[in-house]
């Protein structure tokens, strides 16, 4: 590699698996698997056996066994390699004891490429690490929660191997690091909380940390010893226990003061959760079998680890399942969709960890919890459509993609936004406030390396080591793959919901049209069966008035009652008629001049009722969008109720006026007239209902019920005010367009 490109962005690109070297500790020899010829060696192997290390390549392994002082035992480790061989593997064997001129060694067998790889370490046994597992990992196993069972680990680990600080290493989503965990000499400055980048273990280093569980860095200051070949292709030492290190990572330990390191991996899911980092300030090796007594107790550690994680993980989404669960039952009732999400023992909000949650649908906006004041909803809600690709969109960043959200980022510097329907205004928005947060790096995150006097490259960020403290703003905590998902399930089953409903709505829609075949039958039968005999009864009876002599006065009464009622049997038919045809008229919306249209209106009322003594005045009449032909119909209705009812008073009086409120254009039309009684105001509405006081004043009970009719066809509202004897104000209120 060039040192002269060397950075802390492209060391991930660097290959540490084939470094070409080893640590000095030990010794590596390969034999190919076919000839059982040595392919490979390492330079500082003539240190451990009385041979030139180069005269070694190309020989068979036997000559190795020879000159290594097994003669004694001559053909024993090939037989090691075909067991394993035919096991496929060489747990069961490693470490196989050996010894070489006298001195004992655990060989460690493993496969690269076509190659074995045999690598020698010493046997220590310093360290008893197997008679302790045990209680040690019965005292780790004791912590009741995450950050307890991680610092009895610590603590455990540094009894065990006696290293000078103990570190538990927390990868983050980003692939920087936190120490989460600590246990230290005492005169040693505390790491604990401190954050490192991920260019300090960089992303190559991290999948290694997976294949293998330990890594031992013996001495930073030894020389490392070169692979001899006759090969044309490098050594792959993915497997390897000698494996020497990355320049850069040793200069970084060095920058540290740490003379030794060992890490132990910590998996979870199959993904590197973090590491047991530990350091010694002076050289410190541990053997092989106590490295694989400290990767068992890793093993442990990750596995309660996955427990506990799961376990808190699981007794959240319980009570987040809880909480679906409720939603999803009165879905599936036929109540209103947002009265089920936000008035229930359990609302969105619950869902997942929320602190707030804002519902729009339609023009409507319900919230719960902390959320942006509504003007900002508002903004937030069209930027979301006109940016959304997806049904889901989520940020832990908000301000930093909506610029107008860091006016409300202490409610809202995370949001999961979930589309029900684009075009119906359809979405829901869960919230996170701000965290302020300070972290505390180990140096500068970056500041770049920087050339030495001797022009190596040091890895500058940690060549003080000094903290430094970073500001974070404008950002809540990410929301996790458990809250996505909910959020995910929860739109499933609105949108089932939904579905459902229309699919109820088709189905009625279908009863209505039959409704309305039948509607138009009868009103067929109204219009023709009924009238002809009506229109007989009348005839007959008139022409028997007209033309009987021998009636007296009392007998053309009665006959004459009968004409009377046929005609009333005849303006109810009609009526009735107008009502059913209210609900077919397709709306064809224009701009109306109410100007003209009420005043005219007004004067035929007066002269249709002969009431020219009822004063009509007018305010402003502001035009409106709707049917001519329908609101016509309504504005006679409400001003001929209106002139009509007043018409007894001596100062008949009847005011019309138009005024604009917001998004509504709302007229008011006011008599003085007889009024309406308290208990009969719920009524007013419905079809044939007429109050006790107008039994002399002509009229059906129907004039009302078209009028609410045409109004919800228009999409406007209804109301009225009236007392006794004072008099009735009618409000009509319409959307301005």
């Amino acid at each position: 590699m060039n040192s002269n490109t060397v950075d802390l962005t492209n060391c991930d690109k660097e290959p540490i698996h084939i470094p070409g070297k080893i640590q000095s500790h030990g010794f590596l020899i390969t034999v190919d698997i076919q000839t059982l010829t040595i392919n490979y060696i390492s330079e500082n192997t003539s240190s451990f056996i009385a041979a030139d290390a180069t005269t070694l390549l190309g020989l068979p392994f036997g000559q190795f066994e020879n000159l290594a002082g097994l003669k004694e035992e001559s053909g024993q480790l090939l037989q090691l390699l075909k067991l394993g061989e035919a096991q496929k593997n060489f747990d069961t064997i490693n470490p196989y004891p050996v010894k070489i001129d006298g001195n004992s060694y655990y060989l460690i067998v493993s496969v690269s490429g076509d190659q074995y790889l045999l690598e020698f370490e010493p046997v220590t046994l310093a360290y008893d690490i197997q008679n302790q597992i045990g209680k040690s990992v019965s005292e780790i196993l004791m912590g009741k929660n995450l950050r307890s069972l991680l610092q009895h680990t610590a603590k455990e680990i540094r009894e065990l191997i006696h290293y000078d600080r103990v570190m538990i290493y927390k990868f983050l989503e980003d692939g920087h690091g936190e120490v989460i965990a600590e246990v230290k000499n005492e005169d040693l400055e505390s790491f604990y909380g401190l954050h490192y980048p991920a260019s300090d273990i960089p992303k190559q280093a991290r999948e290694l940390y997976k294949l293998n569980y330990t890594r031992i860095i013996a001495d930073v200051n030894t020389q490392d010893a070169s692979i001899l070949t006759h090969q044309n292709a490098p050594l792959d030492l993915t497997h390897s226990v000698l494996r020497a290190v990355s320049p850069m990572h040793i200069q970084y330990l060095r920058n540290m003061g740490v003379e030794s390191s060992f890490s132990i991996s910590l998996i979870l899911h199959g993904e590197l959760w973090g590491l047991v980092a530990c350091h010694n300030y002076s050289p410190k090796f541990i053997d092989y079998k106590a490295r694989e007594a400290a990767k068992l107790i890793g093993k442990i550690v990750s596995s309660a680890l996955e427990y506990r994680e799961d376990e808190e993980q699981a007794e959240q989404q319980n009570n987040y399942q809880t909480a679906i669960n409720s939603l999803n039952f009165h879905l599936t009732k036929d109540e209103d969709l947002v009265t089920v999400l936000t008035k229930q023992e359990y609302t969105v909000k619950d869902i997942i960890g929320a602190t707030g949650a804002a519902v729009l649908f339609g023009q409507e906006i319900s919230v719960l919890g902390q959320t942006p004041d509504p003007k900002q909803l508002r903004g937030l809600f069209d930027w979301l459509k006109a940016t959304m690709n997806d049904a889901v969109y989520y940020t832990h960043r908000l301000p930093e993609v909506y610029y107008p959200a860091k006016e409300f980022k202490q409610n809202g510097s995370g949001i999961i936004a979930c589309m029900i329907s684009r075009e119906m205004d359809e979405m829901i928005v869960w919230f996170k406030p701000e965290q302020i947060t300070f972290i505390q790096w180990a140096g500068n995150p970056e500041k770049p390396v920087l050339p030495s006097a001797d022009g190596m490259l040091n890895l500058s960020p940690r060549n003080s080591f000094e903290i430094f403290s970073q500001l974070v703003e404008n950002t809540a905590l990410k929301w996790t793959k458990v809250e996505i998902s909910n959020v995910i399930k929860l739109r499933e089953k609105i949108i089932n919901a939904i579905n459902r409903k229309a699919g109820e709505i088709r189905i009625l829609n279908e009863r209505l049209k039959r409704a309305y075949d039948e509607l138009d039958t009868f009103s067929y039968t109204i219009s023709h069966d009924l009238r002809t005999p009506l229109t007989s009864i009348k005839s007959y009876t008139e022409l028997v008035i007209a033309t009987n002599k021998s009636l007296d006065e009392q007998g053309k009464k009665l006959l004459g009652r009968v004409v009377a009622g046929a005609d009333k049997m005849n303006f109810l038919i009609n009526e009735i008629l107008k009502l059913a045809r209210v609900g077919r008229v397709e709306l064809e919306l224009v701009q109306l001049d109410m100007n003209r249209l009420i005043r005219d209106v007004a004067a035929e009322v007066v002269s249709a009722l002969k009431a020219e003594r009822v004063k009509i005045t007018f305010g402003e009449l502001p035009a409106i969008t709707g049917t001519d032909a329908l609101i016509t119909q309504v504005f006679t209705n409400l001003i001929g109720n209106a002139v009509k009812y007043s018409a007894a008073k001596s100062n008949p009086e009847v005011h019309i006026e138009g005024t604009e409120i917001e998004d509504e254009i709302i007229y008011k039309i006011q008599d003085n007239g007889i009024g309406i009684a308290a208990d009969h105001h719920e009524k007013v509405f419905e079809l044939f209902k007429r109050m006790d006081n107008v039994k002399d004043i002509e009229g059906t009970g129907v004039g009302l019920a078209i009028v609410k009719r045409i109004l919800e066809k228009h999409n406007a509202r209804i109301w009225f005010e009236s007392e006794l004897e004072i008099g009735t104000i009618f409000y009509v209120a319409f959307r301005k367009q």
